[in-house]
This record gives C-alpha cells, sequence and structure tokens, in this order.
C-alpha cells in the first residue's frame, strides 16, 4: 500500500504547489475582487505580509516533514503534537477543507469554460457540462504516476504566468499616470483598520503552498525537497502577486483601481487586453484562465487522495482507502473517492441552478465553497504552528530554538490573527451582507466533522485504546 518513491524533484514540487494556487486566477479574480470589495490601495502590500507570515510558518512546518514522512501533512503533525484526539479532529477539517476547495473550483471552471466555448462557438452549454468534462479528466491524471501530473500542471504553469507577465509589462508601459509605490507598499497600512478583510482576502490566494509536504513520501530527499520547494513556491507567489497587484493599480490609475475592479471584476484583465491587444490573444489569455482553474483542480485534486490515502491506512478513516494501484502506485482508493464526493455535489448545482443566471454558480458554489476551505486551512495552520512547539517540546532533535519555538510562536500568533479576521468579514468574503445562517452553516460544515472525529477518537481511547489511529507508518 506504498505510495509511489521518490520521483518528485524541488522544480516538480514547485510546480504542483503553485498551480494549486492557480497565478492566473489568483490574478485576474483573486486581486481584482480585493480591490473591488475592500476598498483598500495597500493589497499589493498584503501579499508581502502574508507571504512573510506563511515563510516563518514553514520554518517549522517543513522541519516536521523531516520527522514525520506522512501524506496526511496537517493530520500527522497535529497529532504528534498536540495528541491524536486533536490530531484527528484536524485530519477531518483538512479533508472538509481540501475538498470544499477542490469541488468548489468546478463551479468558476464550468462558468468560464462553457462562456468561453459558448461565445466562440456560438453554442448554449450549461456550467455543468464542461465541469463535467473537467472531471472525467481530473479523475483520470488522478489515478496516474504523479510525475505525469506534473507534466501536465507544468506546462500550464508556464503559460500562466507568461500571460500574467505580459499584462504587467502592458500596465507599466501603457499607464495613465506615474506609478504610485507609496500608496500600494504603504507600510502604515499594515495597522489600518479595513487591513483586516484585505488579508482574509489575500490569503485564499496562498492556499495550497502548505501540500508540499503531502508529498514528501514521494519526493527524491524526504530530508531537503518539501523544504526547499515550500519556500521557494512562497517567494514567487508573494512577489509576483504583490508586483501583480501592483501593475493591475498601475493599468488603472491608483485613483480607479477601485472603481475599475468593483465594475469589471474578475474581467478587468481581458477587458485590459481587448482594449490593448489582438483578439486572438484575448481568446489566449481566456483559455489560459480555464487551464488555470484545471490545474487547481487536479492539484487538489491530488492532495485530497493522499489525505484519504494517509488515513486510511492510519486507521482515521476504512481501510480500503489506503489502496494504491499496482502499476502507477497512486493512491487510487483516495482518488476514487474524491471523485465521487465531487460528482455528487455537480449533480445537486446542476440541479439547483436551473433556471439561474449563468453567475449564480459562481457566486454560490465557488464563492461559498472556496471561502469556507479558507477558513479551514487557516485554522489548522495556526494549531500546526502549536503542535509544532508541542512535538519539539517532547522529541530531542538538533533542530535550532528558532525551528522549535520561535518561528512557530509567531506564526501561530498571526495566523490566528488572520483566522479571526476572516471569521469577522466572513460576510464578505461570501458577498452578503450579514453572515446569518449561511455563514454558520459553512463555517459548521468545516468545524463539526472535527469535533465530532475528535469526540469519537475520545470514546475508542476510553474503550478500545488499541484502535485509536495511529500517524506514524513506516514507508519503506
Amino acid at each position: 500500500m506504498a505510495l509511489e518513491q521518490r520521483t518528485l524533484s524541488v522544480p516538480a514540487l514547485v510546480v504542483m504547489i503553485i498551480a494549486a494556487s492557480a497565478p492566473l486566477t489568483a490574478v485576474a479574480g483573486g486581486v481584482t475582487t480585493n480591490y473591488a470589495v475592500t476598498g483598500m490601495s495597500s493589497v499589493p502590500l498584503s501579499f508581502l505580509i502574508i507571504g512573510a507570515i506563511l515563510l516563518v510558518f514553514s520554518i517549522g512546518y517543513t522541519a516536521m516533514s523531516r520527522h514525520i514522512p506522512n501524506a496526511g501533512a496537517f493530520y500527522a503533525y497535529v497529532a504528534e503534537g498536540l495528541g491524536r484526539i486533536i490530531g484527528v479532529g484536524a485530519a477531518m477539517v483538512a479533508l472538509v477543507s481540501y475538498n470544499l476547495m477542490q469541488i468548489g473550483i468546478y463551479g468558476m471552471f464550468g462558468f468560464a469554460a462553457s462562456s468561453f466555448v459558448n461565445t466562440i462557438f456560438h453554442t448554449a452549454l450549461p456550467w455543468w457540462v464542461t465541469a463535467l468534462i473537467a472531471w472525467v479528466l481530473v479523475g483520470f491524471l488522478g489515478m496516474n504516476r504523479v510525475d505525469f501530473s506534473v507534466k501536465v500542471l507544468g506546462i500550464i504553469v508556464a503559460a500562466e504566468f507568461l500571460v500574467v507577465v505580459v499584462y504587467n509589462i502592458m500596465a507599466f508601459v501603457l499607464a495613465p499616470q506615474a506609478p504610485q509605490p507609496e500608496t500600494a507598499f504603504n507600510l502604515s497600512d499594515a495597522l489600518a483598520p479595513g487591513m483586516g478583510a484585505v488579508v482574509a482576502f489575500t490569503i485564499a490566494a496562498f492556499m495550497g503552498f502548505e501540500s508540499g509536504t503531502i508529498y514528501n513520501e514521494e519526493v527524491k530527499d524526504p530530508q531537503r525537497t518539501a523544504r526547499r520547494a515550500t519556500m521557494i513556491a512562497i517567494v514567487i507567489i508573494a512577489c509576483f502577486y504583490a508586483f501583480s497587484a501592483f501593475a493591475v493599480a498601475v493599468g488603472e490609475g491608483a485613483g480607479n483601481v477601485i472603481g475599475a475592479s468593483a465594475e469589471h471584476g474578475p474581467d478587468l484583465l481581458f477587458v485590459f487586453f481587448a482594449a490593448h491587444a489582438p483578439a486572438w490573444f484575448v481568446d489566449l489569455a481566456n483559455l489560459l484562465f480555464i487551464t488555470s482553474l484545471f490545474a487547481a483542480l487536479l492539484a487538489f485534486h491530488n492532495v485530497v487522495a493522499r489525505y484519504f490515502y494517509s488515513m486510511g491506512r492510519g486507521g482515521a478513516l476504512p481501510g480500503f482507502l489506503a489502496k494504491t494501484s499496482r502499476t502507477t502506485h497512486a493512491p487510487v482508493a483516495g482518488s476514487l473517492a474524491q471523485s465521487l464526493l465531487a460528482i455528487v455535489v455537480i449533480v445537486v448545482f446542476a440541479a439547483v441552478s436551473r433556471g439561474q443566471e449563468p453567475m449564480y454558480i459562481v457566486f454560490t458554489m465557488f464563492t461559498w465553497m472556496t471561502n469556507s476551505a479558507a477558513f479551514g486551512l487557516v485554522l489548522l495552520m495556526a494549531l500546526t504552528s502549536f503542535a509544532v512547539i508541542g512535538y519539539f517540546a517532547r522529541n530531542r532533535t538538533s533542530d535550532s530554538v528558532i525551528t522549535r519555538v520561535i518561528a512557530p510562536l509567531i506564526s501561530g500568533i498571526a495566523l490566528t490573527y488572520v483566522f479571526v479576521q476572516i471569521i469577522i468579514n466572513f460576510d464578505i468574503l461570501l458577498g452578503v451582507e450579514q453572515t446569518g445562517l449561511l455563514g454558520y452553516t459553512l463555517q459548521g460544515i468545516v468545524i463539526i466533522p472535527g469535533l465530532v472525529a475528535s469526540l469519537v477518537t475520545l470514546v475508542v481511547r476510553r474503550t478500545k485504546p488499541e484502535s485509536l489511529p495511529v500517524t506514524q507508518v513506516s514507508v519503506s
């Protein structure tokens, strides 16, 4: 039941991590939405702030990967640092959150892909048709060798970066006024009242950065690969997104970017291209926006499949989920389980969205599920920070005091702050006036499975301690 061993290099893992963050989607959708909803000019600064927090977080997080080479990173780390009861609860929160993120993206993919096809070929395909096509392709790739997925993702990510780079260059060349970096990177805004909402949006663009350690059983060098790849990916994402967010402000003008973002939303980049680039390039940019979403679908599918595998192997979920392919060594049962959940949700939303406006699926399936996922994953990162301290307090290693205590403590406090900001601004993230029943329901979908799992584990520990899930499993 072992995963395929030692095929991923640092560059390959960096590609997997960045693919999950979907660069073109993050810039076209996340940056413009952040400007529009928060009304703050310091969106570029927020990427550097979150990047710095996650770099500090990764010091202790990736150090754990050297000692606990488990494909269920949050699950294993929290269990080893804070105890198996909390660990199993964290595992369920992680599993729900990653599934919400992956499945929610089908909504945006279906909308974008169907709109593109309908415009080009004058058809009337509903969103769920293209979503189902993506579902088949993701399921197929998810059951194949992980390095095959890397090749597909590598091409997509490179093309995404190229489109955003072209936009950035054009924005500076065609800027209606002189760039104002003092506005975009004003350090005093870091403590401004509205910055909480900004960072709540911004951290969603980084989701997936933590997935590097999940592949630690499949990398060439488990002592170094995940650590290097994670830190490289964070630096690339933070700097590239910060500069691109600044380019959006430059291209529209510092005084106009908030209004333009509110008017056009995720179409802002494509409206800019339409005004200044040939039609074929606009079509290419739209096509790459769609492939960007597909890359994120595949990246998160692989993550979920490995969580199912890890929890099945450790006993937190039924053992059959630890089944791997004899030929590809991929976590085939976990991949099938994720695909099954996805098709159920797609079918439900296909039925509910009948007769609705096309954007309905973006405002509901995509927005609700991906923001709920960010809510759960930030909570897990905060818990993991404190778990790092707990693990190293009980296990003597050669790691420095910065790795064992200082870095995880700083990141734990910072991520707790971000988590609180997500709760406070959850209505804004969902695009509603008040959080109300919808917000509480979505938060409950993330939290309640974790609480139930922890309660069940507590009962098992008292009645059948020999049946407790394990996190340290030999992979030799």
